[in-house]
């Protein structure tokens, strides 16, 4: 349960305290991950971990400087949550919202996005360019907090976003009801340009830093890269998201 890639974070979006936290699980607040002190085995704490588990909520163990990093208050207690800012929806929700367009699904998969203003505009170059919805995953992966919501300008508001817990399985669950799976890579077999993804797709984004993930990889059909003929090798992920989404919807017509 533990996350090394746990940073201060300055969202409004930050719940603190064991009472606060609790009350949020009460009251059935969307909650992206819960972070608790490590080694900690105090009651209280336990029943925090255990009902978000039953809420489906990630529970993540840190240390207690780093949720210190976190906390505006001072008085986190041993625990804070991260709202979501908004509720999630399933990949079923996506592509019914397809199905009541009468459109070819359009999805967009995200492989492994921590960075929240990455996150941000490719929520929002997707809603632009009439994607379907958007898939995220609850680990390794910033959730919908204020910041990702700040930075789609309001986009996150109206698209579809799932958050789910194994990628691979969703992908192949996409597979099953039709959609070719194309993912993007700066080693991508098919140039963009000269790839025909007028069909059901699912676009799939890799990371800042690596890229899509090996499992994830092997359930591509198709791996596409964007060409590059500057000195800088690559975009980065919401540039690369841009530039394939709207390629994408260019060739949709």
């Amino acid at each position: 349960m533990s996350d090394d890639s746990l940073k201060p974070d300055t969202d409004e979006g930050i719940i603190e305290g064991r009472n606060a936290v609790t009350e949020a699980l009460r009251a059935g607040r969307p909650i992206d991950k819960i972070y608790i002190a490590k080694g900690d085995v105090d009651k209280t704490l336990w029943n925090i971990a255990l009902k978000a588990r039953e809420a489906g909520v990630v529970v993540i163990e840190t240390d207690r400087r780093k949720l210190d990093n976190m906390c505006k208050t001072a008085a986190h207690q041993g625990v804070i949550a991260k709202a979501a800012a908004r509720e999630y929806c399933t990949p079923a929700d996506i592509l019914a919202v397809a199905k009541t367009r009468g459109e070819v699904p359009f999805v967009v998969a995200c492989d492994g996005i921590n960075d929240p203003q990455n996150m941000g505009a490719i929520i929002r170059s997707a809603e632009c360019a009439g994607v379907h919805g958007v898939i995220i995953t609850k680990r390794r992966s910033v959730g919908l907090t204020a910041a990702v919501g700040r930075a789609s300008a309001g986009a996150v508001e109206h698209m579809a976003v799932a958050r789910v817990a194994s990628l691979p399985s969703t992908l192949n669950e996409l597979k099953s009801n039709g959609l070719w799976i194309f993912g993007t890579s700066v080693t991508g077999r098919h140039k963009l340009w000269k790839t025909d993804m007028k069909g059901p797709i699912c676009l799939v984004i890799g990371s800042e830093g690596g890229g899509m993930g090996r499992l994830v990889t092997k359930c591509c059909d198709f791996s596409v890269r964007v060409p590059v003929t500057g000195k800088v090798a690559s975009l980065n992920a919401s540039a690369a998201a841009a530039v394939t989404i709207y390629e994408i919807m260019r060739q949709r017509g």
